[in-house]
C-alpha cells in the first residue's frame, strides 16, 4: 500500500489543501476494506485503476463511482475492493466548490456525487483526461490547469467566511464561535446561516469535525500518549467527549483505531 500527498501551486493554495494518491500495486487475495471518515472538507476523487464497492447495511453493496465529488461529511462509509487499485484525489476547502463552481458546500453535505452528474460534460472530459494520464504528476498538471482556469473566472474574489473557515482549520477546531461571529460583524443567526452555506455544517459541528480530524492527523499507534492525553491535546473537555465524537465520526473506538489494527487503517499505518 502506498499513500502520498503533493502540495498545490501557490495560485491554488487558497482553495486546494493538497493532492493525494493511494495505490495498492499487488493483491493478496483478501479484499481490502477502506473506510472514509467525517471530514469538513471536499474531495474530488478519481479511481484510475479499479472501482470500489460501497458496503451498506444488511450485507448490501453498490458500485461506487469511478470519479466524483465527496462533500463535507459527518459520517463514516465503508468500501471494499478485491483487485489492485489507484486513486487520485484533490483535497479542497469546503468553500472552494462555491467559489469555483457556484455550488454551495451545503448542497454537497454527506453526499458522494459522480463527476458527470455534478459538472456535466466538463466533468466527463476531465475524468477521461485523468484516467488516461500516464502518471500522477501528469494528473496533478491536468487538474491544476483545470482549477486555475476556473480560478481566473471566479466571481467571488474576497469572501470573509472563507477566511473564517480557514482559521478554524488552522487552529485545529479550537476557535471560539461567538468570537468568530463578533469578528464578522454579523448576528449569531446570520453568521450561522452564512457559515453553513460555505462549510456545509453549523460552526459548532464543523469545529467538532476539525478537532476529530486533528486527532487523526497528529497521533498514531506509535505515540505513547493515553487517550486522555490525546483528548486534552486536541481541545476536548474530557476523555468521554473525545470517545463519543471519535466513535460517531469514524465508527471506531479511539483505542482500537490508535492500535493500528482497526479496519480501514492499513494505508495509514504502513
Amino acid at each position: 500500500m502506498k499513500y502520498f500527498s503533493i502540495n498545490p501551486s501557490a495560485n491554488l493554495a487558497g482553495l486546494v489543501r493538497c493532492f493525494w494518491v493511494l495505490e495498492m500495486d499487488s493483491f493478496s487475495g483478501v479484499p481490502y476494506i477502506h473506510r472514509t471518515m467525517a471530514d469538513g472538507c471536499v474531495e474530488m476523487v478519481f479511481h484510475y485503476q479499479g472501482v470500489f464497492e460501497e458496503l451498506l447495511g444488511n450485507e448490501q453493496q453498490i458500485t461506487s463511482f469511478s470519479s466524483g465529488i465527496s462533500g463535507p461529511s459527518q459520517q463514516f462509509r465503508r468500501f471494499s475492493i478485491d483487485q489492485r487499485f489507484g486513486i487520485f484525489g484533490v483535497y479542497l476547502y469546503p468553500f472552494a466548490m462555491s467559489e469555483l463552481f457556484d455550488i454551495p458546500a451545503l448542497a454537497l453535505t454527506n453526499e458522494m456525487i459522480d463527476m458527470t452528474t455534478i459538472l456535466g460534460t466538463t466533468g466527463k472530459e476531465l475524468e477521461e483526461k485523468i484516467m488516461l494520464a500516464p502518471d500522477n504528476q501528469t494528473r496533478v498538471a491536468i487538474i491544476s490547469q483545470f482549477l486555475e482556469s476556473k480560478l481566473a473566472r471566479r466571481k467571488v474574489k474576497h469572501n470573509g467566511m472563507s477566511e473564517t473557515i480557514r482559521q478554524i482549520i488552522r487552529t485545529d477546531g479550537s476557535s471560539n464561535v461567538q468570537r468568530l461571529a463578533d469578528d464578522s460583524f454579523l448576528s449569531m443567526r446570520q453568521f450561522q446561516r452564512n457559515f453553513k452555506e460555505y462549510a456545509g455544517f453549523s460552526p459548532k459541528l464543523f469545529t467538532r469535525i476539525i478537532r476529530f480530524q486533528t486527532a487523526l492527523r497528529k497521533y498514531s499507534e506509535k505515540e505513547s500518549l493515553s487517550l486522555t492525553d490525546i483528548a486534552y491535546n486536541c481541545g476536548y473537555y474530557d476523555q468521554s467527549h473525545f470517545i463519543h465524537d471519535f466513535k460517531e465520526f469514524s465508527g471506531h473506538h479511539p483505542g482500537s483505531y490508535f492500535s493500528g489494527k482497526a479496519e480501514g487503517t492499513k494505508w495509514i499505518t504502513v
